[in-house]
């Protein structure tokens, strides 16, 4: 059975492999052992601490098969995007330019260097095995972390972003890039990409440009990728739309890539979320397939899927290796969120 749960530093071998062969390359996990070692205690650290408000905490999560052990994919959660350091975007703005004495009044899409998004919680480093990518796996992977933050309010900001990858070739050259972090850094894109980490390193101010980038004066091929998701992030943006999230005016700094926000109370996870009491048998009843939490008094958290009784009044009947893995017993509560809900 897959689920989600936090890291632990067992995990490390896993996913500092992990860390080091997915494309496109994780901000979250840093490559070098060290790091990522420490990394790793800080999420430990920050699932443990008592909390009143989103800080410098980072929780990491990963999806494990419990019939091998084997960690399929890592996901996090940044309490404070840019707690140390700003974190970069580019915002669509809508510049007028008017003249009276030749009676021309026009709207031009520009882009602004901004730090907005500094200080509000980010979903980040989503990876899953590529063989997971479009399947159930893949939403328990990533709206695990919705659910835990509908659960813990006081961990996070009310809004919450992703950033996605956005398009580039083949070669991971992006158009974007090419025409303009090129014409200011004279680096390559993946250079540029990997040394950012993640969009909150003083750099980026001192060369990017600070004065608007009018997007009529771009050649069409990086128009064209403003705010699309690239090939590897279709599957992700497609989760984050049915949980509720929606592009916004923002786009990534770099590759022009979308930027997607959320308000918490207005998310699947959270507006579909119910809480029902445990009953366990030897198999699952049929029913609707539901993402299923539960978080032990000392802050363990464990999520997986399983087929439930769609009605709110009923127990929820689960297998006995579902329970097992949840750590639940009959009479334990679970909050429970339907895996497919139309907002």
């Amino acid at each position: 059975m897959l689920f989600v749960r936090p890291s632990r530093l067992s995990d490390l071998d896993a996913l500092e492999h992990m860390a080091r062969t997915a494309r496109p390359v994780l901000h979250s996990l840093p490559q070098s052992r060290e790091a990522l070692e420490a990394r790793i205690a800080l999420s430990e650290d920050s699932f443990k601490a008592e909390v009143d408000f989103p800080g410098e905490e980072f929780y990491l999560f990963v999806l494990e098969d419990s019939s091998t052990g084997k960690v399929l994919g890592a996901a996090s959660i940044f309490a404070s995007a840019g707690y140390s350091e700003p974190f970069y975007a580019f915002r669509n703005d809508a510049l007028v330019h008017a003249s009276r004495e030749v009676r021309v009044n026009r709207k031009v899409h520009a882009l602004t260097m901004s730090h907005e998004l500094t200080g509000r919680s980010r979903l980040a480093g989503y990876y899953v095995d590529p063989a997971l990518r479009w399947g159930s796996a893949a939403h328990l992977l990533s709206r695990a972390r919705m659910m835990y933050i509908a659960t813990n309010r006081k961990r996070f900001t009310s809004e919450i972003f992703a950033l996605l990858l956005g398009v580039t070739d083949d070669q991971g050259e992006s158009p974007f890039w090419d025409a303009v972090g090129r014409k200011f850094f004279n680096r390559d894109f993946a250079y540029v990409d990997e040394e950012s980490g993640g969009r909150s390193r003083t750099f980026i101010a001192e060369l990017m440009p600070s004065y608007p980038v009018y997007v009529p004066l771009l050649p069409a091929s990086a128009q064209r990728v403003l705010g699309e998701p690239g090939g590897s992030a279709l599957a992700t943006y497609e989760i984050l739309v049915e949980e509720g999230f929606e592009t916004d005016r923002f786009i990534d700094i770099f590759d022009a890539g979308p930027v997607l926000t959320a308000q918490i109370d207005s998310s699947a996870s959270a507006k579909n979320m119910g809480v029902r009491s445990v009953i366990s048998r030897a198999a699952n009843l049929q029913g609707d397939t539901y993402l299923l939490g539960h978080q032990d008094t000392r802050g363990e958290f464990r999520c997986v899927l399983a087929d439930i009784d769609a009605s709110a009044s009923a127990p929820a009947t689960l297998a006995f290796d579902a329970a097992v893995v949840l750590g639940v017993r009959d009479g334990d509560s679970v909050n429970c969120a339907p895996l497919h809900a139309v907002l």
